[in-house]
């Protein structure tokens, strides 16, 4: 190698030296400013980025009422709270007939009152108004109710549950229904079995085989045979 491409590498390898010494220098300059930076808390962060809490609307029964009809849903609001049901299937439908025609029969028999199904508007309250799937109401002077003024106080409320209002049935509307003090049924389809709820127990009774059922007033009790009308609305298992 000549002189001259030796004086070269030294100078070369001279301003590599002097290059590395400011890229290290820089570095740590630029690390002092961000250690005494003000770096932002993460609960700093959440307390200045939270939202405010916002209260969820509560819904009246006269405000459920004004809904503009929409096919294939219902409407209904249990303290406040808006439940929106889709339209049921089929099983539900056939069960849900089975079950009006015996209460019915029934209540008639005994001159105590008379069966309906959904829909059809119970306002228990301010903020609660349900569409029980089926649901008997007492006489008024030896005849059926014709107005919602002459709603008396309910005898029994039926449920059929659906997969989208299972929450509905099992939580909501049970809770509200015992403590109205109304004898409250839950027929659940896939389990082939019924709940019975009374006002103020903590757990229902279930019954797969048949249920009994003996209102004020009347004179012998209903017995309604679950399996036959199970297989009537779903098949044979």
């Amino acid at each position: 190698m000549s002189l001259r491409e030796r004086a070269g590498e030294r100078s070369w390898g001279g301003v590599k030296d002097a290059v590395c010494a400011f890229l290290v220098t820089l570095a740590g300059r630029v690390g002092g400013m961000i250690s005494q930076a003000h770096l932002p808390c993460p609960r700093c962060d959440e307390h200045t980025m939270a939202m405010p809490a916002v209260s969820p609307r509560r819904w009246t029964a006269d405000e459920v009422r004004a809904l503009p009809d929409e096919p294939g849903k219902r409407f209904e609001c249990v303290d406040g709270e808006l439940l929106v049901s889709p339209s049921p299937r089929l099983t539900h439908q056939s069960m849900v007939g089975s079950l009006w025609r015996a209460i019915e029969e029934y209540v008639r028999a005994q001159g105590i009152g008379a069966a309906f199904m959904a829909p059809g508007d119970l306002e228990l309250d301010r903020f609660t108004l349900v569409q029980p799937d089926v649901f008997a109401l007492p006489l008024v002077d030896g005849r059926r109710p014709r107005t919602v003024e002459e709603i008396g106080f309910p005898l029994l409320f039926v449920e059929v549950l659906s997969p989208s209002t299972a929450r509905y049935d099992q939580v909501v509307k049970r809770g509200r229904y015992q403590r109205y003090g109304v004898e409250y049924w839950i027929v659940d389809l896939d389990a082939r079995l019924v709940e019975r709820w009374m006002p103020g127990a903590d757990r229902p009774e279930i019954l797969t085989e048949s249920i009994a059922w003996m209102p004020v007033g009347a004179a012998s009790a209903l017995v309604l045979e679950l399996v036959p009308l199970f297989i009537d609305a779903l098949g044979a298992v």
